[in-house]
């Protein structure tokens, strides 16, 4: 029998002018068929092609056209069809391609139609969005959107609020799936969970492991949608782990019905519910299926095969032999028109009587809108009901697995001791090992998961008997919250240090907080130095250096006042006393005696500059180095942000350690945080920093679970419970204060020699202000030699008057 289909299709590879039966000659339409010729669906597609054609010309023999078909061999290689699609419209000049039997040849042979202007029609592909764009490519496929509410409205007539999706990871399949999730969400079922499997998986035992997490779920309702290689795969699978037995429900989407007619005795697929196009009952669809049967073989691989692919082929070939001849009465078909330019919108604007019944075109597709619902048994499918866009009919009673009528509803997996797994999302960045902690195991690869957010997390989850699966998470909380919220069907609640934000709550719902809410300030702690302790803002070189500038000024200031000045004159203990006073006095400004000589002024005037400046310096000094620095935190400062170039965020840093040190080696004056995170650091070092103030302006950590979760309210009442019983404080207790005594003792010596030198490095040295010394003791310089030199000329008018009187 293959002998003979493999002769009918080289026949028509070769096919050339078609002669009618009298050896006229009629005008030839040449239309190109790109399938895989190894494929079951392309032998079909080729031979009812031809068969239509030749019941097609039979009865209308007084055509003037005749349509031939070039057949090309794609070998299932979308660039192998793309090459044979080009060589069809560049070499043979055909006016029509058909075939396209996967996604990606679709879209190239979509493409290069778009660029030659020749409609390429398609019966392979479900209703696809993506190739919506595509003005020259046909669909011939069912209405997916009428699929996707027939499937949502079978769920909901058996009350079942969640289901397993299980989908073949391919993109044409992907994008397929993608409206009746969209139904899914919009009638409120939920996806408990999804699986996808590639063709290329590596075998059963991949499928078993992944099938053994969605047998632990709640649901028992499942959805499938992938190819017969990988659906004869998930059943034997499924059987094994006991998954088709009573209670459960199977269902098929129509693309994997398509191929599935020679499972129908398997045992492991009956009882599964299948979607199918509708095919109506008539003599002549009898006729053709039987005839084509029984070229093909009696194969009940191509049964199903044959009704649906083979019908598409019969009406699509007639479709274009009555377009073609309604283009040669308009006079456009001869050797050198172009018929393809009018082929499209002929058939888009005419409507046909097929083998399936009345067909029109709307939006570049042939749509299929009404579906049979089917229950496969022993031998046969038995029909169930019918869908036709809005409502059920013929609706009669469905064999679930198992052989049992009782509708199958969720398990309740912990009655029998069975846990239930939920899948935990875990910030795994580990900046903050005390909060939480994702350490993988170096010989079995499987994540530890610590922390205090982990423990509490686990305290509450306890009494709800669930098993969890803890998945890492890398990357920002905003985004954590929107994961949980769009992939629902993976993840079921997120831990971690992860503030509640009214943000966040648009995607997910969060527990009770479990932490303290609010930020605060944290700064290092400062060491009593004593009675003394006012002596620190200046180094000893410089308080030698002024205190000599002092006794210097007041000296200067005598000698040049103490010949014309009384207040500079008297004993010499007055003198003295006054030398000393006017100098020190300038401290605080307080000399009031009034000076005579210019240049005394000067000098006075330069050295309170000075005296100003150092005053200055030292109250500064004294003022950062012996206070607290208290930070007033307000409602208005944006979390996270920093308040002066010395503040820094805790979670940019990786380690507490590390920020620790930065704290006291100066790089950083204050902490700006959560109240956990500065708790921490106080827990580890209780002598070294103190938090100067707070305010409850965030809200604290909370557990992030699916929108509508029933384990929100649970698990909150359960954190209340801790706060009540004091066990919280315990939890902070173990973890923001786990250190060794070691490494306590180490840390605290460390940090006192550290304060020392950092007090130390903050006082003021000579050095630093050794250019006001320099200007006070050029100001000294110069009046002492103003003064010498009005000596010296006082001395010489004087001796020149002795030197007169004695002469």
């Amino acid at each position: 029998m293959e002998i003979l289909i493999s002769i009918a299709i080289l026949a028509l590879l070769f096919s050339g002018v078609v002669a009618g039966p009298n050896d006229d000659v009629f005008e030839e339409v040449r239309v190109g068929l790109v399938v895989d010729l190894s494929s079951i669906q392309g032998k079909i597609l080729v031979t009812s092609f031809n068969f239509a054609l030749s019941d097609f010309y039979g009865i209308n023999n007084g055509y003037r056209t005749r349509v031939s078909i070039l057949v090309r061999d794609s070998q299932g290689d979308p660039i192998i069809a793309l090459a044979a699609a080009t060589d069809l419209l560049k070499n043979a000049k055909v006016e029509a391609i058909v075939g396209a039997q996967s996604l990606q040849e679709a879209k190239l042979l979509a493409t290069s139609s778009e660029k030659a202007k020749v409609p390429v029609i398609s019966t392979f592909l479900p209703n696809t969005l993506s190739l919506n764009k595509y003005d020259h490519f046909i669909q011939w496929t069912h209405d997916t959107t009428s699929e996707a509410k027939g499937i949502t409205s079978l769920i909901q007539d058996f009350s079942w609020k969640s289901v397993v999706v299980i989908y073949e990871d391919a993109d044409d399949w992907r994008e397929s799936l993608q409206i009746l999730v969209e139904k899914f969400q919009d009638k409120g079922i939920h996806i408990a969970r999804s699986a996808s499997f590639a063709v290329s998986s590596p075998g059963e035992n991949h499928m078993m492991n992944q099938l053994r997490k969605l047998k632990v779920s709640r649901t028992t309702v499942f959805v499938v949608h992938m190819s017969e290689f990988l659906v004869s795969r998930l059943f034997r699978c499924v059987e094994k782990l006991g998954l088709t037995e009573e209670g459960f429900a199977w269902i098929l989407t129509v693309r994997t019905m398509n191929y599935l007619e020679h499972f129908a005795t398997t045992r492991s697929m009956q009882r599964v519910i299948g979607f199918k196009p509708y095919i109506p009952v008539s003599e002549e669809i009898a006729n053709f299926t039987s005839r084509l049967g029984k070229l093909m073989g009696d194969d009940t691989e191509t049964e199903h095969s044959s009704k649906i692919i083979g019908l598409r082929a019969h009406d699509i070939a007639c479709i274009l032999a009555i377009a073609v001849e309604k283009i040669s009465e308009r006079g456009k078909v001869d050797a050198s028109s172009n018929v393809s330019a009018d082929l499209l919108d002929t058939i888009r604007d005419s409507r046909f009587k097929g083998l399936s019944g009345d067909i029109h075109i709307s939006e570049n597709k042939f749509i299929t809108e009404t579906f049979e619902i089917v229950n496969i048994g022993r031998e046969k499918q038995r029909r169930i009901g019918l869908w036709n866009g809005s409502s059920f009919s013929q609706r009669r009673h469905i064999i679930w697995p198992g052989g049992s009528r009782k509708i199958p509803r969720h398990r309740v997996l912990a009655e029998n001791g069975e846990k239930k797994v939920l899948r935990v999302l875990v910030t795994a960045g580990n900046k903050v090992p005390n909060l939480v902690s994702v350490r993988p195991d170096p010989e079995t690869g499987v994540n530890t998961v610590s922390g205090f957010c982990v423990e509490v997390f686990k305290t509450c989850i306890a009494p709800f008997n669930y098993e969890l699966e803890f998945i890492p998470y890398r990357g920002n909380n905003d985004n954590l919250a929107y994961l949980l919220s769009t992939q629902s069907d993976k993840y079921d609640a997120a831990v971690g240090d992860i503030t509640i934000t009214s943000n966040r709550s648009l995607y997910v719902d969060f527990t009770l907080p479990y932490t303290d809410i609010g930020i605060g300030i944290l700064t290092v702690k400062k060491k009593s130095q004593g009675m003394w302790t006012f002596f620190d803002p200046f180094e000893k070189s410089l308080w030698l250096a002024s205190g000599a500038f002092f006794v210097l000024t007041g000296i200067v200031v005598w000698l040049v006042e103490r010949p014309v000045n009384p207040e500079f004159q008297g004993s010499w203990g007055q003198q003295l006393s006054m030398m000393l006073w006017f100098g020190f006095s300038t401290i605080v400004f307080a000399h009031r005696e009034k000076l005579q000589k210019m240049s005394s002024r000067f000098l006075v005037i330069v050295w309170v500059f000075v005296v100003l400046i150092l005053t200055s310096s030292y109250s500064a000094n004294l003022t950062s180095t012996k206070t607290i620095s208290r930070m007033q935190l307000n409602h208005q400062m944006v979390f996270g942000g920093s308040t002066t170039s010395m503040t820094a965020k805790l979670g940019s840093i990786n380690a507490v350690e590390a920020y620790a040190q930065l704290l006291r080696d100066g790089t950083l004056s204050h902490v700006i945080n959560e109240i956990p995170y500065l708790s921490i650091l106080i827990g580890n070092y209780p002598n070294d920093f103190v938090m100067t103030d707070r305010v409850t302006n965030t809200n604290g950590f909370g557990f992030m679970f699916q929108k509508g979760s029933d384990l929100v309210p649970k698990v909150s009442r359960e954190i209340a419970k801790l706060r009540s019983l004091g066990m919280l404080k315990d939890m902070e207790k173990r973890w923001f204060q786990k250190l060794d005594s070691l490494n306590v003792h180490s840390n605290t010596e460390e940090v006192a020699s550290t304060n020392d030198d950092d007090e130390a490095s903050k006082r003021f040295t000579f050095g630093e202000l050794r250019g006001l010394f320099i200007i006070a003791g050029a100001a000294h310089v110069l009046v002492l030699a103003l003064h010498l030199f009005h000596m010296r000329q006082e001395v010489s008018r004087l001796f020149t008057k002795l030197q007169s009187f004695y002469k």
